[in-house]
């Protein structure tokens, strides 16, 4: 958790440098869902976060020792449903949905991809669920780590919060046939940086891919470079390999949680590299 906990320390102190009004929120049409990027500011991640990254490959995709990260969330709305994806550190979370007309009351359904600090900040509010009428999905690998005795007691008490209305599940590797969790929202497995990590495929054009990659200058093109907290840096890799495949071959736009604003974009297989990402034009937002 040591690795963990410098991450959260070094985001939080660089996002305070973020001019208070920058651009915070887009949303784009997927069908006939409006997903909308709610990010928490910025920062830049450092090298040594790394794991797996030669020194020449440093010196091409990270030459002086730092790579641009985000921390967002994702709000997706659907013609019945209002759908959160991770809350972020819930530093900027309720501004920004406000600045869309959307209270908490009005969520009716939080999915977690994974439970680490900077995506499970804005499920409390003064100690209670910050979104009473919302069901909270989560896969049942990561709700059993989370469990575990030795694990954060954060996690713990946020998912207390919403015991009554918490639901779990078993996510389907990508490319596979699965039952939707509800209408145009499937749970595809991403299982290496938490056992239970997910993530969520929307109306099958985007796949908001969670915390799959954090470092995209380098991982991109060079997928086998790990983060030191992934939970299991082998499986990781596969995961991120087997996703990055998936997509290209499907045309599906990836968004992430730690990818910089507007956090969402294209893969495409490269000629020298092994991928690379185009992101999202802000003129392309409704």
């Amino acid at each position: 958790m040591k690795f963990l906990a410098l991450f959260s320390l070094m985001i939080l102190t660089a996002a305070e440098a973020v001019a208070q009004d920058a651009a915070r929120v887009v949303t784009f049409a997927v069908g006939d869902f409006r997903v909308s990027t709610l990010s928490e500011g910025g920062g830049d991640g450092q090298a040594s976060m790394l794991k797996g990254a030669t020194p020449e490959m440093l010196q091409k995709y990270l030459p002086d020792g730092t790579f641009p990260l985000g921390v967002h969330a994702f709000l997706v709305r659907t013609p019945d449903r209002n759908i959160l994806i991770d809350t972020g550190y819930g530093r900027h979370l309720f501004d920004n949905l406000q600045s869309l007309d959307v209270s908490t009351d009005d969520i009716d359904v939080i999915l977690m991809t994974h439970l680490h600090g900077d995506h499970i900040g804005g499920l409390l509010r003064d100690g209670k669920a910050a979104f009473p009428n919302a069901e909270l999905y989560l896969a049942q690998a990561e709700y059993d780590y989370w469990m575990n005795a030795d694990r954060a007691d954060g996690a713990r008490a946020a998912l207390a919060a919403y015991k009554d209305k918490m639901h779990t599940f078993v996510p389907v590797a990508a490319g596979r046939e699965s039952t939707a969790l509800m209408p145009g929202i499937h749970a595809v497995e991403a299982y290496g940086h938490t056992p239970g990590h997910t993530a969520f495929l929307i109306n099958s054009k985007w796949l908001i891919w969670g915390d799959v990659t954090h470092a995209m200058p380098i991982q991109i093109p060079c997928p086998e470079v790990a983060l030191a907290f992934d939970s299991d840096s082998d499986q990781a890799i596969r995961t991120r390999r087997a996703i990055l495949e998936y997509v290209v071959a499907n045309r599906i736009t990836v968004a992430g949680m730690h990818i910089p604003f507007p956090a969402a974009g294209n893969i495409a297989a490269g000629k020298e590299t092994a991928y690379v990402f185009t992101p999202l034009c802000l003129c392309e937002g409704i």
